[in-house]
């Protein structure tokens, strides 16, 4: 029997939660599945996913294929890294302990991405509220000077003052 890996929709309309399943390949996208691995929701930033990892590797290693989307998420999980050093291993080119520390160490580079990731998106947020409420205190600002300027009556100038700003004028013309 051929054996997949792929995602079963569920969620309303606009809104998709996927559950990562093991199924005949014959059988119908949300039908009948063998057995449930874990859950991808796309709606978050970054995406949450939540594989059982054992469970997995054990169906990549029996042969079972994923699909294009569910591929994509194996190898950001690590599932297809590790079948791999475990192919490396088994043709004698890594030992178990190279193995082991290297997938550990790459494993540490992806969640420190991730972290990265997620800060850089609270700071932006932050930077994003910083400027909105800066650019709403400048607008602010103006329309209390254009509304104190419309509420004050015009000042008259004295003659004197008028020409005195007429030979400034003057002079500044030459």
């Amino acid at each position: 029997m051929a054996t997949k890996i792929r995602l079963q929709r569920h969620g309303k309309k606009g809104k998709p939660f996927y559950y990562i399943v093991v199924a005949d390949a014959r059988a119908p996208r949300d039908g009948r599945f063998i057995e449930r691995l874990g859950s991808y929701n796309p709606n978050t930033n970054p995406a949450t996913i939540d594989i059982n990892f054992e469970k997995t590797l054990d169906w990549v290693n029996n042969g079972a294929q994923p699909t294009d989307t569910c591929r994509a998420i194996l190898s950001y999980k690590g599932v297809l890294y590790k079948k791999h050093l475990e192919g490396g291993i088994k043709k004698g080119a890594l030992t178990e302990e190279q193995a082991v520390e290297k997938f550990n160490a790459w494993l540490d580079q992806k969640d420190s991405k991730i972290t990265g990731k997620k800060t850089g998106l609270v700071t932006a947020k932050a930077d994003a509220r910083k400027a909105a409420l800066a650019a709403e205190a400048k607008k602010k600002e103006v329309k209390a000077a254009s509304i104190i300027a419309k509420n004050t009556p015009p000042v008259e100038e004295t003659p004197a003052e008028a020409e005195a700003t007429e030979e400034a004028e003057a002079e500044s013309a030459e």
